[in-house]
């Protein structure tokens, strides 16, 4: 028992303390994947201005995260919003992504995954964007692909994304689009420690991503940048601070501009992991 718990702690601070670190990005997931056999808990706190009604849209996304394999994640996640006056359920989904390809080096490597998602929601359709994680029914899939460079880690990820209608009878009104091709190009860089030591060390990333979507029914498109600040401590809890800000649009947004606060807690030993995987 004492050399499993020393084994998954050593994978953690090498997968996550001295490798990736700067590969957790905030408004986009990495190729590479959390330690096999281990769960995770996170929870998305989405505070966004809505100008035309002079309120602010909260949405709240708890999500229960859970590596299967060194190649495989699961995600279950719950959305809550406030947009009728009061903090509800709205939704839920699932999220799963299959690292099939890398190439590891000391102090860099290069990885590619492939992801879908899955989800429902009750809420008004209140927007043409398109969002599967918190506002539409759908489904996304899409590919990822990561560079790790000693302290600086680039990803490149598309994905195509599906709107169904929305349950409750909150349906997609006639001549909106229901098909959208995204991209995320995202940045991070590990700036402290500046010599890493040991798992205890808090870790300094800041990053940048820029987020876009092109609806090609309506030919409408949305460009976005988020920079964001990241601290993770004792290479086990993460705690994400980002602002998305709108730099062009010509769909319909209710709220694109403002913050997103994360927190998220690995634990050590999946209650999953059969006996003998770890």
């Amino acid at each position: 028992m004492l050399r499993c718990k020393w084994i998954v702690a050593a994978s953690l601070v090498l997968g996550l303390g001295r490798a990736t670190a700067q590969e957790l990005f905030v408004y986009s997931e990495p190729a590479s994947n959390m330690p096999a056999g281990s769960t995770g808990l996170r929870l998305s706190n989405w505070i966004m201005d809505e100008p035309a009604a002079n309120r602010i849209n909260y949405h709240l996304i708890p999500e229960i995260m859970w590596g299967v394999n060194r190649d495989l994640m699961v995600h279950a996640e719950g959305f809550f919003s406030n947009r009728n006056g009061q903090l509800v359920a709205e939704g839920a989904g699932v999220y799963a992504k299959y690292r099939f390809f890398s190439r590891d080096e000391v102090f860099h490597h290069f990885r590619m995954a492939a992801f879908g998602r899955v989800a429902s929601n009750n809420a008004d359709i209140h927007q043409e964007a398109i969002m599967t994680n918190g506002h539409n029914t759908g489904y996304q899939v899409g590919l990822v692909a990561t560079q790790l460079l000693h302290k600086l880690a680039l990803s490149a990820t598309g994905y195509y994304e599906y709107a169904a209608d929305n349950f409750g009878k909150h349906e997609i009104p006639v001549g909106q689009p229901r098909q959208a091709l995204n991209y995320i190009l995202s940045a991070g860089k590990l700036m402290l420690p500046k010599h890493y030591k040991s798992y205890n060390q808090t870790n300094l990333n800041l990053m940048l991503e820029v987020i876009g979507q092109e609806l090609p029914e309506t030919g409408q498109r949305t460009l976005d940048i988020a920079p964001s600040i990241q601290l993770i401590f004792h290479s086990q809890a993460r705690l994400d601070i980002g602002y998305r800000q709108e730099l062009y649009s010509n769909a319909l947004r209710t709220a694109p501009n403002g913050m997103l606060v994360r927190f998220e807690y690995l634990l050590f030993k999946s209650p999953f992991t059969r006996k003998g995987d770890a």
